[in-house]
C-alpha cells in the first residue's frame, strides 16, 4: 500500500504595511529552519488590506533579494499576476530569479486581481495597466505558460501568434538553472483557470476557506486533468491558509483538513506586523503538531 506524500510547509509574508527588513528578517529565520521548506511573496502594486496610503513592495524585485539572502528555501510569488507584465519579460525575470537563488524557484502564476476587489482594481488605474475582461484574462494566462515555458526550454527563437500575446524573434538566455524548466505553480479556483491547471501547471493552489468547495475544485480539476489524459496525481495540490496567532487552533484544524483532503504543499500566510521569532513560533505552533 503506498502512502500519500509527506506534507511540505511553507510562509508567506505579504509585502505591504511593512518594512523590507522585517520581511528579510523573517526569510533569514525561516532559511533556518528544516521544517520550513519554501517561502512566498504576494504581487499587488498597492495595499488591498490595512491604510490605503501604506507601502506595497514590487515582489519580484523583492524576490531576487530575498533569492540572494537565503541559501535553503524554495521561494516564489503566489501568485504573480499575469496582468502586470507581458510574459516574455516575465520568463526574463524568472530565469534571472531562479540563477540568482541557485535553483530554488517555484514559479508562480495566475490571472490577476480579483476585478470586484476594489483595492485590487484601483492599482490598474493608477499605473496605467489595462484592466481586460476575464475571458481575455484567462486567455492571456494560459498563453503566456505556452511562452513562457517555450522561452525557458527551445534552443532557437521562435514567433507566438496567440490571440492576446505576439512574439517575433523571442528567445531566452540565460536559461533557468532547474531542467527543464522551474516547477509552474498556477492559482486560482475559477472553473475556467482550472482547465488552465490541468494543461500547465505542476502544482495548484487554492485560497482556503470553505473546505468542501476546496474539496470540490480539486475534484474539478481531477476531470479536467482525465479529460487532457493527464494523471490527476501529477499536479500537486498547494493550499494557502491564514496563520492566527490569537486562536492557533483554528489553523491548526485547517492544516487537517487540508491534509485530509489530499493537500500535501500547504502555505501558511500572515498579514504584517512580523513579531520576532515569528517563523519560529509557525514551526512549533502549527507545523510540528501538524506533520
Amino acid at each position: 500500500m503506498s502512502h500519500p506524500p509527506r506534507p511540505r510547509f511553507g510562509v508567506m509574508t505579504a509585502p505591504s504595511q511593512v518594512d523590507y527588513h522585517d520581511v528579510l528578517r523573517v526569510w533569514r529565520e525561516a532559511d533556518a529552519i528544516p521544517e520550513i521548506e519554501h517561502a512566498w511573496l504576494f504581487d499587488h502594486l498597492m495595499p488591498i488590506g490595512g491604510p490605503p496610503d501604506g507601502p506595497t513592495y514590487e515582489g519580484r524585485t523583492l524576490l531576487s533579494a530575498l533569492a540572494a539572502h537565503t541559501r535553503r528555501l524554495r521561494l516564489g510569488v503566489l501568485v504573480t499576476s499575469n496582468r502586470f507584465r507581458p510574459p516574455a519579460l516575465l520568463a526574463k525575470i524568472a530565469a534571472t530569479v531562479d540563477i540568482v537563488s541557485g535553483g530554488r524557484l517555484d514559479f508562480g502564476i495566475g490571472v490577476g486581481s480579483r476585478p470586484g476587489h476594489p483595492l485590487a482594481r484601483r492599482e490598474y488605474e493608477a499605473h496605467g495597466l489595462p484592466f481586460h475582461d476575464t475571458a481575455h484574462a484567462v486567455e492571456s494566462l494560459a498563453e503566456a505558460c505556452t511562452v513562457i515555458r517555450r522561452l525557458w526550454t527551445e534552443p532557437e527563437p521562435f514567433d507566438f501568434h496567440g490571440a492576446c500575446v505576439r512574439l517575433t524573434g523571442a528567445y531566452g538566455d540565460p536559461r533557468p538553472v532547474q531542467r527543464p524548466h522551474p516547477p509552474i505553480l498556477i492559482g486560482g479556483r475559477s472553473s475556467a483557470t482550472l482547465r488552465v491547471v490541468a494543461e500547465h501547471a505542476d502544482v495548484w493552489n487554492i485560497p482556503g476557506g470553505d473546505i468542501d468547495d476546496v474539496i470540490g475544485r480539486s475534484a474539478l480539476l481531477d476531470r479536467y486533468c482525465a479529460e487532457n489524459g493527464r494523471d490527476p496525481a501529477s499536479v500537486t495540490r498547494s493550499i494557502h491558509l491564514p496563520v492566527s496567532y490569537d486562536r492557533p487552533g483554528l489553523t491548526r484544524n485547517a492544516i487537517g483538513d487540508a491534509l485530509e483532503a489530499g493537500f500535501r504543499h500547504i502555505v501558511l500566510g500572515r498579514s504584517a506586523p512580523y513579531p520576532a521569532g515569528t517563523a519560529r513560533w509557525v514551526t512549533d505552533e502549527l507545523i510540528r503538531t501538524s506533520a
